[in-house]
């Protein structure tokens, strides 16, 4: 907003006890900055248009979430499951709620609470607590849908569809999401949580780049038509790069198993974006929410991790254990 003293009338009035030299060189210094301005917003609408987001908010949101990632997960691990807790929860919020409002779930609820609680409980238990904490937050869920059909019975045809929603929900995010977790649980494993989300990140990055730049060659056109092969090998050549580089500087297991690494979480994390898209397309919408700017919604940016987190532990336990 402008201030009396900065108005176009109260610059003319000021200008008026000027030299007319110095006058005309402030009106040429302002319509070049102001041409400047247009230069680079219509510079940024044309990034934006190619790009299919505001890059500007997508990069600095991605820079917000990269900074707590890393400074939880190094800095104190207890904050690094919180983090990871908050994450799941607001995924569980997004998914849960897109379901409810397509008809798909009765209360969404019961699903975010449960959700709440499993990575940390997951995280005291342990790798070995984590399949039956998911079993014991299934039971929960599916009692307390039961008891809602008997409270009310015309929602009893939705009982056993709800349930299913259930299953997939607390499987696809929590369960999912607590690897990361059970992972980071020692020293050596924060660094392979480091090194296996910035290879999964590689992969989006090397996908979004190069398939802005060259993509031609729909992947999976009925699920993700924007998806390239083009894309797909630059997300290739990246996961490879930044697999090799860990392998051999940070995790120091050898270029091969870093390498070996790249490959698997390249597969876990395309798979994961195609999977999200699925769901997208089955529920018609184009983002699970718009709570991250430029990003669409936590689900939008947790899609290629959550799978990845399964296999880096696998590969966590036969090579780092």
């Amino acid at each position: 907003m402008s201030t009396p003293e900065n108005t176009p009338a109260a610059k003319k009035a000021t200008r008026r006890f000027l030299p007319s030299p110095v006058t005309q060189q402030l009106d040429n210094l302002e319509s070049v900055v102001s041409d400047i301005e247009g230069q680079v917003r219509e510079v940024n609408a044309r990034i934006d248009q190619r790009a299919g987001r505001p890059l500007w908010q997508a990069i600095g949101m991605g820079l917000l979430l990269g900074g707590a990632f890393v400074a939880s997960l190094l800095w104190l691990v207890d904050l690094f499951v919180a983090f990871v807790t908050v994450l799941v929860i607001f995924a569980v919020l997004e998914l849960s709620g897109a379901l409810a409002l397509k008809g798909r779930l009765q209360s969404k609820w019961p699903l975010v609470i449960l959700s709440a609680a499993m990575v940390p409980v997951a995280w005291v238990l342990g790798a070995e607590g984590q399949v039956w904490t998911l079993l014991g937050a299934i039971v929960i869920a599916a009692v307390i849908r039961a008891g809602r059909s008997i409270l009310q019975p015309g929602s009893r045809a939705t009982t056993l569809s709800d349930i299913g929603v259930a299953i997939l929900v607390l499987t696809y995010i929590p369960f999912l999401g607590s690897f990361a977790a059970a992972i980071a649980a020692t020293e050596v494993g924060r660094l392979w949580v480091l090194a296996g989300v910035v290879i999964v990140v590689s992969v989006d990055t090397g996908a979004y780049v190069t398939g802005l730049s060259f993509g031609k060659t729909p992947m999976a056109p009925k699920i993700s038509p924007k998806k390239t092969w083009e894309g797909f090998a630059g997300s290739s050549v990246a996961a490879l790069l930044a697999g090799g580089l860990f392998g051999v500087f940070l995790l120091d297991v050898g270029l091969w198993v870093g390498l070996l690494l790249g490959a698997v979480l390249l597969g876990s994390a395309t798979l994961g974006d195609l999977v999200e898209s699925l769901i997208k397309r089955d529920l018609d919408i184009k983002d699970i929410s718009s709570w991250l700017p430029g990003h669409g919604g936590f689900l939008d940016r947790l899609d290629s991790v959550l799978p990845s987190m399964a296999m880096l532990f696998v590969m966590f336990q036969i090579f780092a254990t």
